[in-house]
């Protein structure tokens, strides 16, 4: 039937029914509908705040509980949005660099009162731990000797290195065969870096992002052959840009989501240009440069972020000790592992310092989200794209088992350490316990079996028979 015909039918139906031409006339557009249904911003900022703030205290558990609190609250009880264009959002923050619950709460926010409301989200969701790890840092830096710890810290670092355990076993059950192989030379080529007498550990600012993008690559010529080893899901349908109500309360046109791409792009190569081209001594120039550019090339969230953050700061900032006390400390908190930054910058160089480090390690992430949003409704209808990101998610798992075999050595000292990291690995992995009651339980038992306690298990667990 030609347009004409249609026309011409429509006009002969409503001549016939007055009412339904009535009816007709008077529905509003979909651009109507959103208007009349869209509330006011000042509301949905202020439903912005009451949501987040509490989520901030009791967001405990890391990225997968998160996810899962997150979606409670937002499309079950509030009714933010629903389950596709939550799935959507959790999407975008999967194919990004950063801590990708963050950038859920910052893009659901966005999502529900624009730019400001998603930075909103952003500082409520981390202000809790940002506070606690800061002063921690301070304390530990100034009041607590490296080499002998207090007896009710020596249970955290073994107890927080059974979670790192745990996500990997999460993640790596998630891999298809190409995923194995690309996690498995990523974890070699890292520990191989770690304990080389030829390989400079700092090398893995390079090789680390160079391993990541040739996983991509792999993936994608992968999915080129007749019989791939990945597994590729077809792209999912996305959002409609134009019609949808929440894209149009993002409020961020396309040209200036490229302005903010940019934006992060440009402060990323002047900090590095700045520290190792121009040679710039300046301690907190020196602290941002190591986060931004970290936070820059992470995939996966804060698990992953672990060994390079270790080889950054080991021992120039502080000592091995300092940064596994952090990582228990930072395990037991709410909100995301990336608040880990601001107990390392504080440990280093004070308040100050987990500022800095703050802002660096979670800068790309959050500037990212603002800028890709705009275009993700368009990049999800690209296969390469998202057969790339598989390959690249792969590869940064690689990059948490790893971490693994790294952190467990340095965090296992002796037979009370490894009990512990049994005694919390099983807490964790088989009966399912918040990581918050892991660290505290690991932190106890590994009080009680200390030299200043009970003196148990203190011959070393991996010394020469």
């Amino acid at each position: 039937m030609s347009l004409e015909e249609e026309k011409m039918e429509n006009i002969a139906e409503n001549a016939s029914d007055p009412l339904k031409a009535d009816a007709e006339a008077n529905e509003p557009t979909s651009d109507e509908v959103a208007l009349i249904e869209d509330t006011p911003w000042a509301t949905r900022m202020w439903e912005v705040f009451t949501t987040f703030w509490p989520l901030g205290f009791v967001a405990f558990g890391g990225p997968q509980a998160h996810v899962a609190i997150l979606r409670d609250h937002l499309v079950e009880q509030r009714d933010w949005m629903d389950e596709d264009a939550f799935t959507e959002l959790f999407a975008i923050g999967q194919g990004l660099p950063g801590p990708t619950s963050t950038q859920l709460v910052i893009s659901t926010a966005l999502a529900r009162a624009g730019p400001l409301g998603g930075l909103l989200a952003f500082f409520l969701w981390t202000l809790p731990g940002l506070v606690i790890l800061t002063t921690c840092g301070v304390l530990i830096s100034r009041f607590i000797e490296p080499d002998d710890p207090p007896f009710w810290l020596v249970g955290l670092p073994p107890a927080a290195i059974s979670l790192v355990f745990k996500a990997f076993y999460g993640f790596g059950g998630k891999l298809d065969k190409l995923g194995y192989i690309l996690a498995l030379i990523s974890a070699c080529v890292a520990i191989l870096i770690n304990g080389d007498e030829h390989i400079k550990p700092t090398s893995s600012q390079y090789v680390f992002p160079s391993m990541l993008a040739v996983g991509g690559l792999v993936a994608f010529f992968d999915s080129k052959r007749s019989s791939p080893l990945g597994t590729y899901k077809a792209p999912s349908k996305g959002w409609d840009a134009k019609s949808d109500l929440t894209m149009r309360r993002i409020g961020i046109p396309l040209w200036v989501g490229a302005c903010i791409f940019f934006i992060w792009l440009g402060v990323l190569v002047f900090t590095i240009i700045l520290v190792d081209v121009f040679k710039i001594e300046n301690d907190y120039l020196t602290i941002f440069e190591v986060m931004y550019r970290i936070g820059s090339i992470i995939f996966g969230g804060g698990q992953v972020v672990l060994p390079m953050l270790q080889t950054e700061v080991v021992p120039f900032w502080m000592t091995k000790e300092n940064f596994f006390q952090g990582l228990g400390l930072a395990q037991s908190m709410p909100g995301p592992l990336f608040n880990f930054s601001a107990f390392l910058g504080a440990v280093y160089k004070g308040v100050p310092g987990a500022l800095v480090a703050y802002c660096g390690l979670f800068g790309p992430g959050v500037i990212l989200i603002f800028a890709i949003v705009p275009f993700w409704a368009r990049l999800r209808h690209v296969f390469w794209f998202k057969v790339v990101l598989n390959g690249v998610n792969a590869t940064a798992i690689g990059l948490v088992g790893a971490a693994c075999v790294i952190l467990w050595e340095s965090a296992v000292s002796n037979t009370a350490d490894a009990i512990v990291f049994c005694f919390a690995g099983t807490l964790a992995m088989v009966f399912n316990i918040q990581a918050p009651l892991v660290v505290i339980a690991g932190g106890v038992l590994g009080a009680i079996l200390s030299k200043d306690v009970a003196s148990l298990g203190q011959v070393s667990f991996c010394a020469d028979l």
